[in-house]
Parts: structure tokens; sequence; C-alpha cells
């Protein structure tokens, strides 16, 4: 059984991507959206040339103003990633918590460096999905394999070949 609390849907009817039930700060329950912003979108490209970070920076801005009328009964926690990698500042304050947290509760020091692991391994399969959505067209779906390329290897500049798998 699945149960959402209507108050907490956004608007376009969709529910937030985290909701903690005990409370995380101030009494007050963590809730959290994640959005990952391409780096080099036409709308980013010009502000993440002056500055790491920018369309991340963005997108959680966006995200909190969204979910400004959250802050009476939530915390609200916008995470926002970008495709090559930046995260907005307040998302690596939280990480950084949430890995304090779970490093006190686990006792072991490893735990943040796994986090961090966990969502940069998550944000180059993304970047897969997106980097094989490129070249495959829909009469090409059907015989392209994206592993078929990565098979194939690079050669370096001495002609040496390096293969991914």
């Amino acid at each position: 059984m699945h149960v959402t609390l209507m108050y907490l849907l956004r608007s376009d009817g969709k529910p937030l991507d985290g909701l903690t039930l005990v409370p995380w700060q101030s009494g007050k329950p963590l809730t959290c959206d994640v959005t990952v912003a391409h780096t080099l979108a036409a709308s980013y490209v010009s502000s993440t040339a002056r500055e790491a970070g920018a369309a991340a920076e963005m997108a959680a801005t966006r995200k909190s103003s969204k979910y400004a009328d959250l802050s009476h009964s939530h915390h609200f926690q916008p995470i926002a990633l970008q495709t090559l990698g930046s995260m907005n500042s307040s998302a690596v304050s939280f990480f950084q918590d949430l890995s304090r947290r779970i490093n006190q509760v686990s006792g072991d020091s490893r735990e943040a460096s796994y986090l961090s692991q966990r969502i940069a391994v998550t944000i180059q399969r993304f970047n897969s999905v997106l980097f094989r959505d490129f070249f495959v067209t829909q009469e090409s779906q059907d015989d392209f394999n994206f592993f078929e390329l990565l098979t194939l290897g690079i050669f370096t500049t001495e002609g040496v070949k390096i293969n991914f798998f």
C-alpha cells in the first residue's frame, strides 16, 4: 500500500522525491526534490562558463521558491546536480551532514565516501542514457547496441587500443 500526503504533492500532481518520517531539524521532517541540470544546455552554458555549479544553483533556487510554502511544516532541501558533476552548495552541506549522521550510527568512517560514490555513479548512469539517446534514432534503435560501442574501445596516439570492458 502506498500512501501519499496530498498537501505534499507538486503542482503537477507528482509526489516529492523524499520525505523523512522522523524529524530532521528543528522538529520538522525533511522533504527533498532532486533535479539534474544539463551543464551544457543552451539555457545554462553562459552561466556555467563563468562559474562552476551555476546551473545547479539556478535549479536549486527554482526548487526552493517552488516549495517555499512547505517551510512552515517541513525542512525542504533542494538537491540540484549537474550532468558534469557539480552540486548546489546547500546540497553539499546536506550530504556532509547526512554523512556525519550515518557515520555516527554505523561507526564506519568510509560511509561518506560510499555516499559520494553512489551519487557519482548515478550521474554517470544518467549521462550514459543521455549519450545513448543522442546516437539512437527511431529507425536505428533496434540495431543499436550501446555496449558494442564501448567494447570497440579507443586508440591512444601510440596506437594502443584501450578497451572499456
